[in-house]
């Protein structure tokens, strides 16, 4: 019987993915609604929601407004111009932010309060508070602010990228006898955007807030003395802050990026947000001085940048509103010991953050101490300004190791940081490389080249997440620690390609982007149809941060139509369609969002029984597959990779979690049928590994 013709390509089996991105952002505010989750996670839920839409619109929106004007499409099989995206996505996120200051506004501040955790406005501020307020306004504001009052010789300012600013309506003649009508101020980018005002000073309770907006606006007389404050609102600029570099043009990298970043705070503009009471002649004019439409206007409700408020996570000692404290697990197969004895028996794998970091610092830091090390290479993508990781590197330096790092200095909104770490690690004689231009590094490596009875061995750990102490807490992520001989030669061989840029031999496990993981993945997806059509069954389970690559979609619905069972975990952007009859009724998808970030990169195929599970640094996206290096590994021991296919399960059992792609691109909340137990992922990992 022949398989039926069905053009996989038609647009209407394409969900967008700026606006499935978009639709990840509702989902992470659901959790700042969910009542099961702490309040003060709650608050971070709100503010995260918030940060992702300021980069959505840094990044993504900039990106489709460029093609706008140059007419082209948005570029995806679905057929939607830029113009007709960003007309939705100004549709979308309107709803979006009022629904982000409602939940603030009408769930989140009432829960605070009723915990005693008030943010107290101007109107509420007693005698004591005042006064408290207006000494800090004096002593500690005034000095650093600039009011700017608007004529031809004092044309509208340069404003920041996303800072705090006021447009301000006087009234009244100025210092020299004119009459000034507008004003602007800007806040200090060096001062909290949230002041918790002293118990014994001011009569307030413990956890007693105030905005630093509010403290401006309560003082603005005193900025235009003998004049009359009319009006004052807040408002807020986003812009692009994609980083232009002419790849055909450099001759420098490190300089070429460095050019960049002074330019960074005042790209184009992409989003004006402002307070929901500024009057309309107002808005009016901030919209005709950054030639601004409606369509991106945002009129808030609140503080214009959300993401401030979680400053009172860190300031609020309440230990029942926030997660239970969680401290990963150390693997008894290298907890005290010699790592490269540990990992000589046999290979670790670390699931973070249930498991801890720290194999990967020693890793390091016993390499840089150990005489029979000779050479350590690695990539960094993303670490951050104090890191053992690179402390370990100095030292390794310092101790006369040949060290190479390839840092990739184009990691989005990294880029300062990576600059500064390039110029320490040079500093401390170690080998820096700046990846390939046109190609970011985004492979997570480290190789250490021991002498070991007159022979050279590797030891090496790939992993699917940065070297980022941070990021090790609250993403979830594998790292392999292995001696593999095969693997160890294969990632040998992509160091000597970023540092030398010659071609690579064939590898011996590893799949390798921009060369052979796309094709690689595409092989092992037409194997389980091979394998349906002998009579076998065939599965595939898919773990990613985002699936938006058409070609592997495509892959995907010819497994399906042929009998493949597949399951997706998509953390955020997925443009397949899953249960459309006849293409993709063997397709599932769920997103998880938890306390953790997931950020896992694993496939699974059956294989016919002899099954093979990959982790890989990669997503599937155009930009992993094509256009980073990019590296994906095999779990090759049994008990590890039956480990791996065990979280995969949990993962797919989540129902309190975990959210349901349907056909129509909406997304619902998995919710446990009738007798069965509520099951979290999450929770049963940390549990797991607890014990272990």
């Amino acid at each position: 019987m022949s398989e039926p013709e069905i053009d996989l390509k038609q647009p209407e089996l394409y969900i967008n993915r700026e606006l499935s991105l978009l639709e990840f952002n509702r989902r992470v505010l659901e959790q700042a609604k969910d009542e099961r989750v702490p309040l003060l996670e709650r608050v971070r839920f709100l503010c995260i929601s918030s940060t992702n839409l300021d980069e959505f619109f840094e990044v993504r929106v900039a990106g489709l407004m460029q093609k706008a004007v140059l007419g082209s499409s948005e570029g995806g099989p679905d057929n939607m111009s830029a113009s007709e995206v960003l007309r939705e996505i100004s549709q979308r996120a309107h709803r979006l932010v009022n629904e982000q200051y409602a939940v603030l506004n009408d769930v989140i501040l009432p829960a605070l309060e009723a915990r005693e955790i008030r943010f107290i406005r101007r109107d509420d501020w007693n005698p004591s508070q005042r006064r408290w307020l207006r000494k800090f306004f004096n002593e500690s504001l005034q000095p650093v602010l600039s009011p700017v009052g608007l004529d031809p010789a004092h044309p509208f300012p340069r404003i920041l990228n996303k800072s705090l600013n006021f447009i301000v309506s006087l009234n009244g003649k100025d210092a020299f006898g004119r009459n000034t009508r507008f004003a602007v101020i800007s806040a200090p980018r060096s001062v909290a955007r949230v002041i918790q005002l002293p118990q014994d000073e001011t009569e307030s309770g413990p956890c007693d807030f105030v905005f630093l907006s509010s403290v401006i606006h309560a003082h603005a007389d005193d900025l235009f003395y003998g004049m009359t404050v009319e009006g004052m609102y807040q408002f807020r600029l986003t812009r692009n802050s994609e980083l232009f570099v002419d790849e055909e043009e450099i001759d420098d990298l490190l300089r070429a990026v460095e050019g960049e970043l002074l330019t960074r705070h005042y790209g184009d503009i992409v989003r004006l947000e402002v307070a929901h009471n500024c009057p309309e002649p107002l808005v009016k004019f901030l919209q005709d001085q950054f030639k601004i439409p409606d369509a991106d206007t945002y009129p808030v409700n609140g503080p214009v940048n959300l993401n401030r408020v979680q400053e009172i996570y860190d300031l609020v000692d309440k230990p029942d509103l926030k997660y239970p404290l969680f401290s990963p697990s150390l693997p008894a197969q290298v907890a005290g010991k010699d790592i490269f004895k540990a990992i000589a028996k046999r290979d670790l794998l670390l699931h973070l953050p249930f498991e801890s970091f720290l194999p990967v610092i020693d890793f390091l830091r016993q390499a840089a101490e150990d005489p029979h090390v000779l050479a350590i290479k690695q990539t960094l993508y993303r670490t951050g300004p104090q890191s053992a990781v690179v402390d370990a590197l100095v030292k390794a330096a310092h101790a006369g190791k040949e060290v190479t790092v390839v840092i990739e200095l184009r990691a989005r909104f990294d880029e300062e940081a990576n600059v500064a770490l390039a110029t320490r690690l040079q500093q401390a004689g170690v080998h820096v490389v700046y990846g390939v231009v046109g190609y970011k590094t985004h492979a997570k490596m480290i190789l250490v080249v021991r002498r070991e009875a007159k022979k050279l061995r590797y030891y090496v750990h790939l992993g699917t997440g940065n070297y980022h102490p941070r990021t090790a807490r609250i993403y979830t992520d594998y790292g392999l620690m292995t001696c593999s001989k095969p693997i160890g030669e294969d990632v040998q061989k992509v160091f000597n390609q970023l540092t030398s840029l010659g071609k690579v031999a064939k590898f011996n496990r590893m799949l390798h982007a921009p060369f052979t993981l796309h094709k690689g993945m595409m092989g092992k997806i037409e194997r389980e149809i091979e394998h349906v059509r002998n009579g076998q069954a065939g599965r595939i389970i898919i773990k990613v941060n985002a699936l938006v690559e058409p070609q592997l979609i495509q892959a995907l619905y010819r497994a399906s139509i042929a009998g493949v069972e597949i399951d997706c975990i998509v953390r955020g952007m997925c443009r397949l369609r899953p249960g459309v009859p006849g293409v993709s009724e063997r397709i599932r998808v769920r997103s998880v969002v938890g306390r953790f970030l997931e950020h896992t990169r694993v496939f699974y195929f059956a294989n016919a029984g002899e099954e093979e599970v990959y982790a890989s640094s990669a997503d599937w996206m155009e930009r992993n597959m094509f256009h980073r290096v990019e590296t994906c590994f095999p779990i090759e021991t049994k008990t590890l990779r039956q480990r791996v296919m065990r979280d995969l399960d949990w993962y797919l059992r989540d129902n309190c979690q975990a959210w349901l792609l349907a056909a129509d691109g909406s997304y619902t909340l998995a919710t446990a049928a009738e007798g069965e137990s509520v099951f979290s992922a999450q929770q049963a990992l940390m549990e797991a590994l607890a014990e272990s």
